[in-house]
């Protein structure tokens, strides 16, 4: 997975071509801890069609409300620069992941 930053992120996900998963986590985030190793599994089985990164809002605060993440976990799916699907919250669980993994593979 690709680590996000205020640096890389309009290179890596807004003017990327093709599909980008963003896992949107921050320190301290109990669900986005659960989460993550689902998040790194889907990674090793569907990186090859699909550009996985992450961003720790806690080291990118601004970056992250201009995405409007106000709550954890957040898992985004964007194409060619634009959010096309997304979980937030309680509907961020590795099933509703998965599901929208495989609809945008």
């Amino acid at each position: 997975m690709i680590e996000l930053n205020k640096d890389n992120f309009e290179e890596e996900v807004l003017k990327a071509d093709g599909t980008v998963f963003v896992d949107y986590s921050s320190d301290g985030c109990v669900p986005c801890a659960a989460l993550m190793p689902f998040v790194h599994s889907m990674a090793d089985k569907y990186g090859d069609k699909i550009k996985f990164t992450g961003l720790n809002i806690t080291k990118a605060r601004r970056l992250a409300i201009s995405q409007k993440v106000l709550g954890l976990p957040v898992i985004a799916i964007y194409e060619n620069g634009a959010q096309i699907a997304a979980c937030v919250k309680d509907d961020a669980t590795p099933e509703a992941v998965r599901a929208m993994v495989e609809a945008n593979v």
